[in-house]
């Protein structure tokens, strides 16, 4: 009972209930964002603007629905997915890109070696440089295929259809 009636004095705007709700679950939440982000300082400042959020539409809480970590935790799991996807989180990866890996590869003498035993070379040589930038915009910068349809100026079916015929000739690659 001592939760619910936490509960009650949040939604009715009591600040010392909102601190006592974030010192319970704060820490669960941040790790669950970060789960998702894989950024725990992102992850640490996303939590707080969740917990903004939860502030402004305590009023949207019904128990009758739900336990209140659970409605807290996909508020939480939602903003983490937004964030995910929006381009601000996408420019900030730092993931090299395909044609960066390339230029290294042709570049290194001591990195060919480790990468041949890997294969990666083989698997990408002979692909169009339209595969290669499909690749790289769909696996190495997250990217949906709608926003790689936007982002080369094509029909998602197209994109659709590039990158089922793009992953064929990595499997014969591989074969």
């Amino acid at each position: 009972m001592q939760l619910d009636n936490l509960i009650e004095r949040f939604q009715k705007k009591d600040r010392a209930a909102f601190e006592a709700l974030y010192n319970m679950y704060a820490e669960n939440l941040c790790g669950a964002i970060n789960v998702i982000l894989k950024d725990p300082e992102r992850s640490q400042e996303l939590c707080q603007d969740v917990f903004v959020k939860i502030w402004t539409k305590s009023d949207q809480y019904d128990t009758s629905k739900g336990r209140f970590f659970t409605w807290i935790l996909n508020i939480a799991r939602n903003a983490a997915i937004d964030e995910l996807r929006s381009k601000s989180h996408k420019n900030q990866k730092k993931n090299l890109s395909v044609e960066s890996l390339v230029g290294i590869y042709e570049n290194s003498e001591d990195l060919n070696d480790k990468v041949d035993t890997i294969g990666l070379m083989s698997l990408l040589k002979g692909l169009k440089d339209k595969c290669i930038l499909l690749i790289d915009l769909l696996y190495f910068k997250g990217y949906t295929q709608k926003e790689a349809a936007e982002e080369l100026k094509a029909p998602v079916g197209t994109i659709k259809t590039r990158i089922r015929s793009c992953l064929s000739e990595i499997r014969k690659n591989m074969a």
